[in-house]
């Protein structure tokens, strides 16, 4: 078959299959040093600036090779198509009809132009749950896995990669980047569950307290595009490059509405400054420290529902609630009053940046947001994690024995900062930056700037200098404006006497139904686990219908998700009956039996 009949019938493919993949291969000749030459076994092989993509005795048997090495059941990453033979051998292997999502990521458009013209590729262009990434912005993996995960089947396990030597060592630096995104990706599992581990029954008990929080606190979601595009917003994370805008604090104040992490409130009180808005999400009594003693009388919190109880009781201007990270509130939520998603990436820089985006700026000026440890250093001068490590430094036991601590225990490396030069970040930094980065390039109708150059790189977020933020126009009594006229609205829209008794009825339904439900899955989940008990073996099939029968009434409770949130996916029947039955003693403690 000729080279333009290899390109005719894979190009009808690609057609149908994948609409604009085609534009993107531009012409034949592009230029680059990229040459078909003809291995021992007589298939064509190809060589890029002189190195060799596949096998010059055999790359069919080299395919097969490499692709004998899968054993999971994820998606599958291949890095570097080069001619296609390793997805043939993934295609072969797996009786030509693939179970999960094959993603081909190729940097060259010029490479995968070649493959099509060199080769008859439609058995692999035809198969099922083929994605292909060419080339653009290495995050761009992050998307294609997180379409897997909630679309494709097969898309929920690990991804599993296979490398092309040849191809990573061409474009190095930007396949290394990708493996950094898959990677992340990966680790976000990992770090929900030790999140759960750590923190879920912290979660259980603050957002029993704090429920009716969720009858009378309006929601963010009646915040969003309050702003006009031409009033800018500030956001201040707590990285060690706060410190560079502190003596300028109050200057950014008269230009831009004001965003803060509750982590970088100490630097506004020495500023003599308060924030517009405080971000505080974490459920820790150690988090609820940060508010001590501070004056946030024109501040208006932004709360999740299981934040520490006393932080729903410090003085400030007002408070919103985001969405409800955990099944008891979202229960609740869904059934009163939506509050409005924000992003959890696992920091509260991340909440906080997304609510930031919603205010309806055009503009977005951040500091702090280091994600790294330049001058190893891990938060801003007098960040009240500094100051309790002075606190409780002994001789045995230095504040500095904390921070090398802090410096070591994240599985430390150095890393390109956003300024050209070397910093040093860890694994849990470098997935909250790949956060970051996919949302960046999913917000493009906002401009983004950092004002220091010192932390890690973020493709999507460009350096500013300080003049350029204090050239702003001055805005502060627009601003004043804008906000007390939005903060109004939510006043009489949430507020007003119908409203009120509205939320009462529904919160009082809510709570009944929660009980009720809690009380059914127990009784289903103790009835399955003595009809168990009383068989051996696998049954008769009136066992089996019984069982079938009463697993989908469990599958189709709604607080199902609740009452196991604590536990493990597949929960034995006694487990699931025993954390029902704890979560209505607890509510019973709060008051809220039914």
């Amino acid at each position: 078959m000729s080279r333009s009949t290899h390109w005719q019938a894979n190009s009808a493919i690609l057609r149908e299959k994948f609409p604009g993949l085609l534009e993107q291969l531009g012409s034949p000749d592009r230029g680059e040093d990229i040459r078909i030459e003809t291995a021992a076994s007589g298939d064509p092989t190809l060589t890029i600036q002189g190195i060799s993509i596949h096998s010059r005795r055999d790359p069919k048997r080299e395919g097969r090779r490499l692709a004998e090495t899968l054993r999971g059941t994820g998606p599958l990453i291949l890095l570097g198509f080069g001619l296609g033979y390793t997805a043939e051998g993934i295609l072969e292997k797996n009786g030509f009809s693939l179970n999960r999502p094959l993603i081909l990521v190729e940097r060259r458009a010029g490479v995968l132009r070649k493959a099509l013209e060199s080769r008859n590729l439609s058995s692999l262009l035809s198969a099922k749950l083929l994605i292909f990434v060419l080339g653009g912005a290495e995050e761009g993996i992050t998307g294609v896995l997180h379409l897997c995960k909630t679309r494709l089947p097969g898309g929920k396990g690990a991804p599993e990669l296979i490398r092309n030597p040849g191809l990573m060592q061409l474009d190095a630096s930007w396949y290394a980047g990708v493996e950094r995104h898959i990677h992340a990706w990966t680790a976000q599992d990992e770090v929900n569950r030790a999140t759960l581990r750590r923190f879920g029954k912290r979660w259980v008990r603050n957002g029993l307290r704090n429920l009716k929080a969720l009858r009378d606190l309006p929601g963010i979601g009646r915040l969003r595009g309050i702003l006009s595009p031409e009033i800018p917003t500030f956001l201040a994370a707590a990285g060690p490059s706060l410190d560079r805008i502190a003596a300028i604090l109050p200057a950014i104040g008269q230009r831009c509405v004001m965003v803060a992490v509750d982590t970088a409130l100490r630097l506004f009180e020495r500023a003599g400054l308060e924030p517009d808005f405080a971000v505080v999400v974490d459920p820790q009594y150690w988090n609820f420290r940060h508010l001590d003693r501070l004056s946030l009388r024109k501040t208006r919190l932004i709360l999740e529902a299981a934040v520490y109880p006393p932080v729903l009781r410090h003085p400030c201007a007002g408070r919103f609630l985001c969405a409800s990270l955990y099944p008891l509130g979202r229960f609740i939520e869904d059934r009163l009053d939506p509050k409005g998603r924000l992003g959890a990436g696992g920091s509260v820089a991340t909440t906080a940046w997304d609510f930031a985006r919603i205010l309806g700026s055009s503009s977005l000026w951040i500091a702090g947001l280091d994600l790294a440890f330049p001058g190893l250093k891990t938060h801003f001068k007098g960040a009240r994690f500094e100051e309790q490590a002075l606190w409780e430094s002994t001789r045995f036991s230095p504040g500095e024995t904390r921070a090398f601590r802090a410096l070591q225990e994240g599985n430390p490396f150095w890393a390109a900062a956003a300024d050209g030069s070397r910093v040093r970040t860890d694994r849990r930094l470098s997935l909250y930056a790949a956060w970051f980065e996919n949302q960046f390039h999913g917000s493009p109708g906002l401009r983004q700037y950092r004002l220091s150059g010192e932390g890690l790189a973020l493709s999507g977020l460009q350096i500013a200098s300080l003049e350029e933020i204090l050239a702003l126009p001055i805005r502060r009594e627009e601003i004043d404006l804008s906000l007390g006229r939005a903060f109004s609205r939510v006043q009489q829209d949430f507020m007003g006497p119908a409203q009120v008794r509205e939320r009462r009825v529904r919160y009082d339904a809510a709570l009944e139904e929660l009980v009720q439900g809690l009380k059914a899955i127990k009784a289903l989940a103790d009835a399955a686990g003595g009809l168990v008990r009383g068989q051996e073996g696998e049954g008769s099939p009136a066992f089996r219908t019984q069982l079938a029968a009463l697993d989908r009434e469990i599958a189709a409770s709604p607080v199902k998700d609740l009452a196991g949130f604590l536990l493990a996916p597949e929960l034995p029947y006694k487990a699931l009956s025993e954390a029902a039955e704890e979560l209505l003693k607890r509510l019973d403690r709060e008051g809220f039996s039914g």
